[in-house]
């Protein structure tokens, strides 16, 4: 059984930092693809930041240079280290494993 768990979230003035954590039970998170997703309202799911077997990073370019994914192999976690927070950021962030099994989010507020 899998099981993954955000935590992070909260409100932030913008230019502000958050690290938004997605701790995985049942499996590893350094052999699988793991991405951060998030969703605002009115808005379509929006793929935000990928890790694929624990090492290639690839970011949608409206994060680029401000976000970074990785994961601790100790901890069994993956993570989204967020800076320079804009308010266009503001949504519920979800982590996911292939694309299939999903937490149950976490929400980001930036004013």
């Amino acid at each position: 059984h899998v099981q993954l768990v955000e935590s992070g979230g909260g409100s932030v003035p913008a230019g502000g930092s958050l690290r938004l954590s997605c701790t995985v039970s049942g499996y590893s998170v350094s052999v699988y693809h793991m991405a951060w997703f998030r969703q605002a309202p009115g808005k379509e799911r929006e793929e935000v930041a990928v890790i694929e077997r624990g090492r290639t990073m690839t970011y949608a370019d409206s994060v680029k240079g401000r976000f970074a994914i990785s994961i601790d192999n100790a901890e069994n976690t993956l993570y989204l280290q967020m800076n320079s927070l804009k308010p266009g950021d503001t949504a519920l962030y979800y982590c996911t494993m292939d694309l299939s099994l999903w937490g149950q989010g976490t929400q980001v507020t930036v004013s």
